[in-house]
């Protein structure tokens, strides 16, 4: 069990920092402590007017720069926009059990946010990282099962928490193939998860319209025994720069994960499938267009730009 908290940072001066969905939750607690660290700071939101509202809040080198994960062409102009190198890319942004909904692309929303638009923003982003790349989960990972055949709800009925569950189990399946790819080129760039247990956050939003008494007595219940933003952000800043390997998971260390200090925890049996990350990568490529194919030039600075 570790003590780290914000002060613990390391010096963030000279570093860029990249925060998808920043502009609120444990987003916006984790860019706050970045910038106040140092860190030259973007915030990759959807809507610009809340994402300067954010910076607002905060001090230091702030940027506010628009990403809809919900559109494969506003991930493209943002990755080429933004030439500069970036020492920490955190994928935060997320939706938790809305209605059924698609992506721009057509992608099932929480599958196509959490996890899709994350993939090709990172494939696209990965030959100016150097140094790692985080990406949010969730404990509900552990009742997640991706259906390859299936991935966008086009065939079955809906249900909105599989759905999230599944979202979350593709984030870890996605950071250990990431980190199996980085780790075969030699490069340097480490891939870690975190989740933050049981946060207040606007994900929750959504709990509070279920129509079941049952499921609003369960969105009282998490609302009440969550921790707030700026504690829930600490697994994400802990695996963005603690001395932890690649491929690694953090999370709090307290009762059933739901608060408490930042530590490396574990994970499902399905989340550590590498046959069934690596499928899920090809099918990730295939769905999105996005490919990023590492190669040992990736590991010099500078190296060429493999991601069409």
């Amino acid at each position: 069990m570790t003590t780290f908290t914000t002060a613990q940072l390391p010096t963030m001066t000279g570093r860029t920092v990249v925060v998808t969905g920043a502009n609120s939750g444990i987003g916006r607690a984790a860019a706050r402590a970045l910038a106040a660290g140092g860190a030259r700071t973007v915030l990759a939101v959807r809507d610009l007017t809340r994402g300067r509202a954010a910076a607002a809040t905060m001090v230091g080198d702030v940027v506010v720069r628009r990403l809809d994960l919900a559109d494969l062409a506003s991930v493209r102009a943002f990755a080429a926009d933004l030439t500069d190198p970036i020492d920490v890319l955190i994928n935060n942004a997320g939706v938790m059990v809305p209605p059924l909904g698609r992506t721009t692309d057509g992608f099932e929303l929480q599958i196509g946010i959490n996890h899709l638009g994350h993939f090709a923003l990172t494939s696209l982003l990965l030959p100016r990282i150097r140094g790692r790349v985080v990406t949010v989960s969730s404990n509900g990972h552990r009742t997640g099962r991706i259906d390859l055949d299936d991935l966008n709800w086009e065939r079955r009925p809906y249900r909105a928490f599989a759905a999230y569950a599944q979202s979350k189990l593709a984030n870890l399946l996605f950071t250990a193939e990431l980190q199996r790819r980085l780790t075969e080129v030699g490069s340097p760039v480490l891939a870690t998860a975190a989740h933050p247990g049981m946060a207040a956050t606007n994900l929750l939003a959504h709990l509070d319209h279920e129509r079941s008494p049952l499921q609003r007595l369960r969105a009282t219940v998490t609302e009440r025994l969550s921790q707030s933003d700026e504690d829930g952000a600490l697994p994400t800043l802990y695996a963005a720069v603690a001395d932890v390997p690649g491929g690694s998971y953090a999370g709090p260390a307290g009762l059933l994960q739901g608060r408490g200090a930042p530590t490396l925890v574990g994970r499902s049996r399905t989340a550590r499938d590498s046959t069934l990350a690596r499928r899920l990568w090809a099918l990730s490529e295939e769905l999105t267009g996005v490919t990023c194919p590492l190669d040992r030039a990736h590991t010099r600075p500078g190296g060429p730009s493999y991601c069409p």
